[in-house]
């Protein structure tokens, strides 16, 4: 069982791929077989693609016999969130609006992922517009469940991914985070994954834009090999999308990092922290000082305020947006319909005071970088919830400023629960500092590994 192949990273199986030790399709065949076995409990998938996965590995299958893989992932089972176009394959967001939806294109990072050779194994269960209050439970595709504890939330929106990454279904997921929705689930269930600085993954052919820039597409994954390889594939500017031609900073990982300055901040305001949660971070704050690095308690140094007072307008100023001109009362989620109808009691002014107020907390942000190199806090303040239910409002305090940042945050796995709940700590980089989060994340797990942590299920 340890050997099984559902259980291998995506970079020991490109390693196997190439040796000539197994091929694409056998990777898939077991990757499918644990779906078929797996999945009826966790309900990740929206949409498997068997078939499209079967002829992706065959010709990879055919590539690596001849020795020319695509690239470093050439034949690795990838999932997609479903929220993210896939040419060909239906991307309903969560959504009964959205049933009959199949884009002609991929998105950019799939077509990327496409272009090295990647299987894609098809789309992954989200929360309605991938908005919500924490758990992914829609009228369309049901309620998605966490392999740790199949009564709990896997986190939102990435949910299905996540879920699926954990429980052995593709040992990587595409994501999407638009106020914390790859770093929660990833903690929740127990993987590393990257919010990635705005523009540092292009974006074009995908669904209508409704959070301005702060949604970003990023990976998750069992290990920091699987991440940074799949950053490495799909970043990069393209010159359709603006954001993505000015990200700064380096483009792979750099040395193992030392003596950096960490800021360490424990709780948000008021916001409240599970104990278990805040024992686990304080572990791992002070292993990050073990390692050589100088971490400080502190406050967080940008306005809380700001965010909070105006992170509502773009939520659901965008969902009203979107839903102009479509049949929506009574096929949307209620929570939707509340949100939508304040959002269209939103004005330009509104939404030009949210733009203003995310400037300023983008320049509170590159003040505190003078004095740190990172900073870091929990990536969520609760454990998982029961799976129907929305999660309590500390769940989220720490994540959604870094998007009206537009910067890096990972997530880290660190010591669970003593139930064996998964929980991690996120640390934020300036922006353009992806990759120093990744090395960050790399010395991290090689004192402190957590891929040999599997569900019993």
């Amino acid at each position: 069982m340890p050997d099984a192949l559902w259980r291998l990273s995506a970079t020991e199986l490109a390693a196997r791929f190439r040796r000539r030790e197994t091929t694409p399709t056998a990777a898939l065949d077991a990757v499918l077989a644990r779906i078929e076995a797996a999945d009826t409990a966790i309900n990740a998938f929206a949409t498997l693609d068997a078939a499209g996965a079967r002829s992706a590995a065959a010709a990879a299958d055919a590539r690596h016999a001849a020795g020319a893989p695509l690239g470093p992932m050439d034949g690795v089972p990838v999932s997609i969130k479903d929220n993210i176009t896939v040419a060909g394959l239906r991307c309903a967001w969560g959504s009964e609006l959205y049933l009959d939806h199949v884009p002609d294109a991929d998105e950019t990072p799939v077509a990327r992922l496409r272009e090295g050779g990647a299987v894609i194994l098809g789309k992954t269960n989200v929360s309605e517009f991938t908005l919500g209050r924490g758990n992914v439970s829609t009228k369309a595709f049901g309620t998605t469940r966490n392999p740790w504890n199949t009564t709990l939330v896997p986190g939102a929106s990435t949910g299905g991914g996540a879920a699926a990454v954990a429980a052995g279904m593709g040992p990587v997921t595409l994501g999407t985070d638009g106020g914390g929705s790859i770093r929660r689930p990833a903690c929740h269930c127990g993987l590393v994954g990257l919010k990635p600085s705005t523009g540092r993954v292009a974006r074009r052919n995908g669904l209508p834009v409704i959070l301005d820039d702060a949604e970003v597409i990023g990976p998750i994954a069992r290990t920091v090999d699987d991440l940074a390889a799949t950053l490495a594939i799909i970043q990069g500017p393209l010159a359709e999308d603006r954001l993505s031609v000015g990200v700064p900073g380096v483009t792979t990982e750099p040395p193992p990092p030392r003596g950096l300055r960490i800021l360490y901040i424990p709780r948000f305001g008021t916001w409240t922290v599970d104990d278990v949660v805040a024992a686990s971070c304080a572990a791992a704050a002070r292993s990050l000082a073990g390692l050589g690095h100088t971490v400080e308690e502190g406050s967080l140094p940008v306005d809380l305020d700001l965010f909070e007072k105006h992170w509502p307008t773009f939520t659901a100023g965008g969902l009203a947006w979107l839903l102009r001109g479509q049949d929506w009362r009574g096929r949307i989620g209620e929570i939707y319909e509340e949100m939508a109808e304040r959002g269209a009691a939103l004005t330009a002014a509104d939404y030009i005071d949210g733009l203003a107020a995310f400037r300023e907390v983008q320049a509170q942000f590159a003040r505190a970088f003078r004095d740190w190199d990172l900073l870091m806090t929990p990536s969520a303040g609760s454990l998982p919830w029961p799976a129907e239910q929305f999660g309590p409002p500390h769940h989220r305090a720490f994540t959604g400023i870094v998007n009206a940042g537009g910067l890096p945050g990972i997530n880290i796995p660190s010591t669970p629960s003593p139930d064996g709940l998964p929980i991690g700590f996120q640390l934020i980089a300036p922006f353009g500092g992806d990759w120093t989060l990744i090395a960050m994340a790399r010395q991290f797990e090689a004192a402190h590994p957590w891929a040999d942590r599997w569900p019993a299920l």
